[in-house]
């Protein structure tokens, strides 16, 4: 069935005219006249009201627009001082156009619209800000091509929605759609799962497997977390996208495919390219087009949005009746920064959805971590402030605070050490380029009177062996190292998740890599 796009007869030699432009196009069209209602109309994609927009009939129809899951609306307007910013929020008008209008070029602006709305609903993503119209009108440009994509954008944005979209939108969206994140897959098996192998490739490898590039043949391959690529497997990858050809592990013929490539990661890869982390030439092959995601901080008159969408979709997915949210409590949810983006507010708004005592959310509903949102002291909203009023009972916020601090330890450590390394292939810099961090920590203020009677303050603990009851306990003495509180802690770790160490990487927050290596300088006994 044809998608219908809807263009009012109020000044009808540009409706006629309009008519044909997007027939051109595939769409079929119905002339709506006075009196009659979108809502009669087979499947609307696009409202087009040709004149008269302040009056109440235009109103009428743009709002119904609205309330048919915010059917997009373009407005043709007689003067140019009239097409205003203003005026287009006011009427709800998608776009703005001049009379006269050139038909094929309002269509091909309608169909722009209408390829947005249709990303939305198969991706979930909601936004109306610049900065989101500004990622759908991208995804919805490159979509038809196979060029090569880069995204980047913090945690919990919304990279792997923005992926699938890309694919529903391309020539591709009848073939599959392959996520993988190079993160969570082990360095040991990683080209196998890339690759695939043949039988007897190595120990256990019993019967031939494909990887994830056969699978995603003449479809696409979306890549996580492309900045954890061990340096091998970047070479490997470079060929596949130049080569279009590859050969499973212990394989011996080369297997030729179609994928096109979506890459992803939270890490500026310039910076791993210039410490010696990520190929050159790999970055460029695979920032041919580019999107970056803005935070949600950055964007938040969204937040309604998301809020009301992810409501409704809490509603039906648990069978619950919707819950409304009252301005103050809205207020809140605007002013949190959301250092966990989109992810963060979708579990908040299903948290709301189950647990609301009744059928307003109101700001005592919120979570305290929300209600008491970053104040002047500038730290984040999810570290806790001290004051004159704070009690011992804030001990557990210190030991996040401590794990914090010792985890950026970790890094500033492992930058070094990849300083040097790439100091030691580039003699050319000679000796003398140092390291431009300092590894001595900084004077740290001590926490108030009230905090330090308390044994487990962060200035009283001390190093010692666990008692049998409290292997999970990290003790702390004055002059102690950094890195022997690091190896005490990688320790408990372990000892707490049973020498798991994909479970205890997690944990510490850092890579299984990193992980291994810690426990290899550290000669820590498993």
């Amino acid at each position: 069935m044809a998608e219908t796009v809807v263009i009012t007869t109020r000044d009808l030699e540009p409706a006629v005219r309009l008519r044909d432009a997007f027939r051109e196009e595939g769409f079929d069209v119905e002339l709506l006249t006075a009196g009659e209602r979108i809502r009669d109309v087979v499947d609307p994609v696009l409202v087009v009201l040709t004149g008269a927009l302040e009056e109440k009939q235009a109103r009428r129809l743009a709002r119904e627009a609205f309330e048919m899951d915010r059917l997009p609306v373009i407005g043709l307007f007689a003067d140019a001082a009239d097409a205003t910013l203003d005026a287009r929020r006011r009427l709800g008008l998608a776009e703005a156009l001049v009379k006269p209008v050139d038909p094929h070029e309002a269509a091909r602006i309608g169909k722009r619209l209408i390829l947005r709305r249709r990303l939305r609903e198969v991706t979930g993503i909601v936004g109306e800000t610049e900065a989101m119209i500004e990622t759908l009108e991208r995804v919805v440009q490159i979509a038809p091509v196979s060029s090569t994509v880069l995204i980047t954008g913090e945690s919990g944005t919304g990279k792997e929605r923005v992926a699938r979209g890309i694919h529903a939108l391309s020539p591709r969206r009848s073939r599959p759609f392959v996520p993988a994140s190079v993160a969570a897959l082990p360095e040991t098996l990683l080209e196998s799962e890339l690759f695939g192998h043949e039988r007897g490739a190595f120990t256990g490898a019993i019967a031939q497997r494909k990887g994830l590039f056969e699978l995603a043949d003449r479809g696409t391959l979306f890549l996580d977390e492309i900045g954890e690529l061990p340096m091998s497997t970047q070479i490997k990858l470079l060929r596949v996208l130049e080569e279009r050809e590859f050969m499973r592990i212990g394989g011996e013929e080369p297997i030729t495919v179609d994928v096109r490539i979506i890459a992803a990661t939270n890490q500026e890869l310039r910076q791993l390219v210039e410490i010696g982390r990520f190929r050159r030439d790999l970055y460029y092959r695979l920032n041919v087009l580019a999107i970056t995601l803005s935070p949600l901080r950055d964007r938040q008159e969204d937040i309604p949005l998301l809020v009301e969408h992810f409501i409704r979709e809490s509603a039906r997915e648990h069978s619950r009746t919707p819950v409304a949210v009252s301005p103050e409590a809205m207020r809140l949810l605007r002013e949190y920064p959301w250092p966990g983006n989109v992810r963060e507010l979708r579990n908040l708004v299903e948290s709301m959805v189950v647990l609301a005592p009744g059928s307003v959310v109101r700001p005592e509903d919120i979570p305290g971590e929300i209600r008491d949102r970053t104040g002047r002291s500038g730290l984040p909203a999810h570290l806790p402030r001290f004051d004159e009023t704070t009690t011992v009972a804030a001990a557990p916020e210190l030991e996040f605070i401590f794990r914090t601090l010792i985890q950026l330890r970790m890094d500033v450590e492992d930058l070094r050490t990849r300083f040097h390394e790439y100091r030691e292939l580039h003699p050319e810099f000679g000796r003398q380029a140092a390291f431009p961090f300092p590894l001595q920590p900084a004077a740290i203020v001590p926490p108030p009177a009230a905090l330090v009677s308390r044994p487990t303050a962060i200035e009283e603990v001390e190093l010692a062996e666990p008692d049998a009851d409290e292997e999970d306990v990290i003790v702390y003495r004055p002059g102690m190292t950094l890195a022997d509180v690091e190896r005490a802690a990688i320790t408990a770790t372990l000892r707490a998740k049973k020498g798991n160490r994909r479970k205890a990487a997690e944990a510490l927050g850092m890579g299984e890599r990193t992980l291994y290596r810690k426990i290899k300088d550290y000669a820590i006994a498993l």
